[in-house]
């Protein structure tokens, strides 16, 4: 069997693409069938696919090829049913089933618990995950949350994109959020329309029907600044044909 390209980065879940030529090595504890009519292997219990520093594992795997243009065998499709793993040195990604295109390079992971760690980032969705590997670009889509210690940005539809420090590894630099968004902290909740969070520099921008929330103290304005790193929020109004000023309701406390 083939799978992955030589070029692929080994640090990251990139699985190659179409016209590749590195063996990759299966393995199943009830064994593999080959379907020659269908031009397909399955490999069940335990499955495991192992190229280089990225392994796959799952209850059953599918390899579907066919012959390129130099008469070799190519993988086009992969598919993983029953507690998929997919994991490289700096990443791991979780679901019930997975489908990897080979042509288009993207990998599309579902099921009740999809999850995929990134360093210190962890990416979850109810419905599914997407993995763009010539993008760079992971897409989470149904109440998706990316969580950071104690951090918590949720939306439905969460774009994260990554790229490589210094020792090589893969790691989330900016998640940007669409619908629903809300940032939660240890001291704020912070909602809006849509957001960008910048995680290296822990700012997260947000934009639309923005409210702040701190204990009973509430703010609203139509775009804010959020700092997850120092608490600080600053908090703007509309310019323009709208022309909204930001606004906020401020509760004294009572203990002091």
């Amino acid at each position: 069997l083939v799978f992955a390209s030589k070029n692929s980065l080994a640090q990251s879940l990139r699985l190659g693409g179409v016209g590749d030529d590195t063996p990759i090595e299966v393995t199943a504890d009830d064994g593999i069938e080959w379907q020659q009519q269908n031009s397909v292997f399955f490999a069940r219990g335990n499955a495991k696919a192992t190229r280089g520093n990225v392994k796959i594992t799952a209850n059953e795997l599918r390899a579907f090829y066919r012959q390129n243009k130099s008469n070799k065998t190519e993988i086009w499709r992969l598919d993983a049913f029953g507690q998929v793993r997919i994991e490289s040195p700096s990443e791991i990604a979780y679901g019930d089933h997975a489908i990897y295109s080979a042509e288009q390079r993207v990998l599309v992971i579902d099921g009740k618990n999809v999850r995929l760690e990134s360093g210190d980032d962890v990416i979850t969705a109810q419905n599914q995950l997407e993995y763009w590997e010539n993008k760079n670009m992971a897409v989470a889509r149904g109440n998706a949350r990316a969580i950071r210690g104690k951090k918590k940005l949720q939306a439905e539809v969460l774009v994260a994109y990554t790229r490589e420090d210094k020792s090589g590894k893969t790691k989330v630099y900016r998640v940007d959020a669409f619908d629903k968004v809300r940032i939660i902290t240890l001291e704020e909740t912070a909602t809006a329309d849509r957001g960008i969070y910048n995680v290296e520099s822990g700012i997260a921008t947000l934009v639309g029907s923005v409210k702040l929330v701190r204990g009973e103290n509430v703010l609203k304005g139509c775009r804010a600044e959020v700092n997850l790193n120092t608490g600080v929020s600053n908090l703007f109004g509309c310019k323009g044909s709208s022309n909204v000023r930001a606004s906020g309701s401020l509760i004294p406390d009572k203990k002091q």
